[in-house]
């Protein structure tokens, strides 16, 4: 073969696998406007070489975020050293539709990329090529697992019947609010209740009727707390709040309208009324908890103060 027609043979060969391969290649000049474009880019643009070609980037594609994309390609213009970009970053450069509608679980393509400096035979960055890599497969399975994986740590945190935190994950943020109040200072208090004769509550209605009761509560309790209070069931009828920065005054206000809440409320099962009361105890953070489970025991003893003088009450620890 003639080296012009191996040439030629060459050519067409590059020309060739440059159109068919499964990237995208690009090629920019100093003005960002298009010199090259590959069939991978027509195929999911639905432009071709010849609709896009001189043409300015951002006006063909609005939705590209300009200012990012300059920023990204100055630096390999300027230092003569490739770049790259995943979609943790950014999710693409260019919004392309997900080309597996029916299967897939996105709604444009997730893409890396890749910026090389390409040079003159002066050494001049003149253009820049940016490859797109289509890693949509591979980000929707990452979201997926972490989704999966956000969820099981949610279960494994919340209490399967009331839906608050379980006793595991709510005492370990006590522990934590311990701490810091112990290294930083500040006020917040425990908060430690449960329903009155719930015993009799399971034998006039059944576990479901107890059941239904403590969401009850559950939900009540919801109601009022603020965003930066911590509630969870602490075990069986037994609930506990840490109310974070909160003094005595706050903590028995909080108690009293929760008690209140509670008492004033009804719910009804299978055809019955079931009304409800609850005793509570709280305790106020004190210097003399040696650790976060004495702090635990002072709200406890409250608690059961209030129990053992008529149900339906709130004791704070500093009054027994």
């Amino acid at each position: 073969m003639p080296a012009a027609d191996f040439n030629m043979n060459e050519l067409h060969w590059l020309m060739d696998m440059f159109n068919t391969v499964d990237v995208g290649l690009v090629v920019l000049d100093r003005d960002y406007k298009v010199c090259i474009w590959n069939g991978f880019m027509e195929n999911h643009s639905g432009l071709l070489p010849s609709a896009v070609k001189d043409k300015d980037l951002f006006d063909l594609f609005p939705s590209i975020d300009e200012k990012w994309f300059r920023s990204k390609s100055e630096s390999v213009f300027i230092l003569n050293n490739r770049s790259f970009t995943i979609w943790e970053q950014q999710p693409y450069i260019f919004r392309f539709k997900n080309y597996r509608p029916i299967t897939g679980k996105a709604d444009h393509m997730y893409q890396n990329a890749t910026f090389i400096p390409l040079t003159t035979t002066t050494g001049e960055v003149s253009h820049i090529c940016i490859i797109i890599y289509d890693v949509t497969d591979e980000a929707v399975n990452k979201k997926e697992l972490e989704e999966a994986n956000s969820k099981l740590e949610q279960m494994s945190r919340t209490d399967a019947l009331t839906k608050l935190t379980n006793r595991g994950y709510w005492e370990e943020k006590l522990r934590k609010e311990y701490m810091r109040i112990v290294r930083s200072g500040g006020c917040s208090t425990l908060l430690m209740f449960d329903i009155d004769h719930f015993k009799k509550v399971n034998d006039e209605h059944g576990h479901r009727g107890g059941d239904e009761a403590l969401r009850h509560i559950a939900d009540l309790l919801r109601k009022t707390l603020r965003e930066t209070d911590l509630a969870g069931r602490y075990g069986g009828e037994e609930f506990a709040v840490t109310l974070l920065d909160t003094d005595h005054q706050g903590a028995h206000i909080f108690a009293e309208r929760l008690r209140t809440l509670i008492e004033n409320s009804s719910i009804y099962f299978d055809g019955k009324q079931i009304q409800l009361t609850v005793s509570i105890g709280f305790a106020c953070f004190d210097e003399k908890f040696d650790r976060y489970e004495k702090w635990v025991e002072a709200a406890d003893k409250a608690l059961y103060h209030s129990k053992e003088n008529g149900r339906n009450k709130v004791t704070a620890y500093t009054d027994l």
